[in-house]
């Protein structure tokens, strides 16, 4: 091939249009026959304004609180449900599962369109039933515990829209460590939403007297985020950030896609440890609260709740903690990653290994001293959350630069499902179960204890996604190599090359 003569210059000839498919043969980690090099130009500029996406950031990161405060509201006033519906733990636990059985099922459906279509649309439509499903879960009477598990069902149409597809519009605004940051400060308001869930719920409930109230709340501040979004929400090119607003586009079927993304190592152990993650958190949030309660009525502090009305106090002070640490813990992970980075390719699956095994100890204390001392308890759920809460930016990074643009909603979708299914999804309803069969098997086993045994199941999740995050940093290094060749085509061609399936487009998805 003579590559002296067949492209003169930038200037004379158009760039070709380039995607990322693998139409053409692509196989994982290999360069792509393209006719010109992916990296920008340096009077290139990007199509939305830095200012312009800093908003969006603010809208996106509100609403992403608005999920997570949705989310955890109901075990924030779970023993008041509990009594109003006159339902057992496993009964109860049920609540949480249906919710994210709905999430992890349309996750895929909602990732494979938004690898491929307007993805601001898809979130305003998810977002639109989510508020209407969200505010229909408070108006259900005594004898409508099935509409209300109905309900809290297809709330999860919603949050699977935005959560598949936010966090790939973030990787299209920013890149480098400006996008870590902006991915860390969005995923900070996970814990940030979950613990003001438990405080919003509780504390709509007492000042109520009805915790149907603590069910509306978010929808009224879920309209604003529509509106926000709707009007303050791009929907930039894939891989804009890393071609300067070229963008990139793809052509291959879903079950490329995933193909794709099976033989990514690091994707797929880092799912794994994302999911023994999901299995942890989503029980302990789920549970926690009430564990506290009972340990207060197993010291004598108080007495057991019979009435529809509980005392709030646990939901408050987990909310708080969950708050605190969410913060710190999701600043700190993003600003060690940031500094070891450069020096160790590894750092980054190492840091979530830290904190999926430093948690460990503290969640053993946690269970057994909860029975003597509740100030100690709570330090230790402060330091447990604090390590817990070290690897969601850190995640959400990982996937991003180790998965090409065009496949990062599709790769989002499919961590989301895995990690829900075999995690968050089962493990509150799980731990009920395990609960009642305790009490059931020795009645004189109260209440606290009956969840005390069950939550241990917890610590052994932790050690289980350590050893995951540890395996991950095998391969994390080619992995991402691979992708900055790919994206940034390091080893172009002058030819053509015709079964090639890359196309470069510097337009936003209709």
């Amino acid at each position: 091939m003579d590559q002296k003569g067949s492209v003169s210059s930038h200037q004379d000839k158009p760039v070709p249009r380039c995607s990322l498919g693998s139409s053409s043969g692509l196989h994982y980690g290999a360069l792509v026959n393209s006719v010109s090099s992916l990296a920008p130009l340096a009077s290139d500029k990007p199509p939305i304004s830095q200012r312009r996406a800093y908003v969006a950031i603010a809208v996106l990161c509100y609403v992403n609180l608005l999920n997570y405060m949705e989310r955890y509201t109901i075990a924030g006033v779970l023993s008041d449900i509990k009594n109003f519906f006159d339902i057992s733990d496993s009964t109860a636990g049920l609540l949480q599962t249906v919710f994210i059985c709905s999430f992890l099922l349309l996750a895929p459906l909602f990732g494979y369109l938004g690898d491929r279509y307007n993805r601001k649309y898809i979130m305003l439509c998810g977002l639109s039933v989510w508020l209407l499903t969200a505010a229909g879960s408070s108006l259900v009477s005594k004898s409508q515990f099935w509409l209300l598990v109905l309900l809290r069902a297809l709330v999860g149409v919603g949050e699977a829209s935005y959560s598949t597809v936010a966090p790939t519009i973030i990787g299209d605004l920013f890149s480098g460590g400006q996008r870590s940051v902006m991915i860390c400060i969005f995923y900070i308001f996970i814990p940030v939403g979950s613990g003001l869930g438990y405080i919003t719920g509780a504390g709509s409930a007492n000042l109520t007297g009805d915790w149907r109230w603590a069910l509306r709340i978010t929808p009224i501040m879920g309209l604003v985020g529509l509106v926000l979004m709707v009007f303050l929400c791009p929907n930039p090119p894939r891989g804009a950030a890393e071609t300067h607003g070229d963008g990139v586009t793809g052509h291959s079927s879903y079950v490329e896609d995933v193909k794709y993304l099976l033989k990514n190592k690091s994707y797929v152990w880092s799912s794994l440890g994302v999911t023994s993650l999901a299995f942890l958190t989503g029980a302990l949030a789920f549970w926690l609260p009430t564990f506290l309660a009972r340990a207060h009525v197993t010291q004598g502090l108080r007495p057991s709740c019979t009435g529809e009305s509980c005392n709030s106090t646990d939901s408050y002070i987990f909310g708080a903690v969950t708050v605190a640490t969410g913060i710190l813990g999701g600043a700190l992970g993003t600003t060690i990653s940031r500094q070891l980075r450069d020096r160790f390719s590894h750092a980054d699956p190492l840091i979530c290994a830290v904190g999926m095994l430093g948690s460990v100890p503290c969640l053993f204390i946690t269970i057994f001293v909860a029975s003597s001392s509740i100030p100690v308890t709570y330090v230790f759920i402060f330091f447990g959350e604090l390590l817990l809460s070290l690897n969601w930016a850190v995640l959400a990074d990982i996937l991003l630069y180790v998965v090409v643009p065009t496949r990062r909603a599709t790769a989002e979708a499919l961590q989301i499902t895995v990690g829900h299914l075999l995690g968050d999804a089962g493990s509150p309803y799980l731990l009920g179960v395990i609960s009642d069969a305790i009490r059931s098997s020795n009645p004189f086993t109260s209440d606290f204890r009956s969840l005390m045994y069950s939550l241990l199941l917890c610590p052994f999740m932790g050690i289980l996604g350590g050893v995951f995050f540890l395996i991950t940093t095998m391969y994390i290094t080619e992995d991402k190599k691979a992708v900055q060749r790919l994206v940034e085509g390091l080893q172009p061609q002058q030819g053509p090359a015709p079964d090639s399936s890359m196309e470069l487009s510097n337009k936003s998805d209709v």
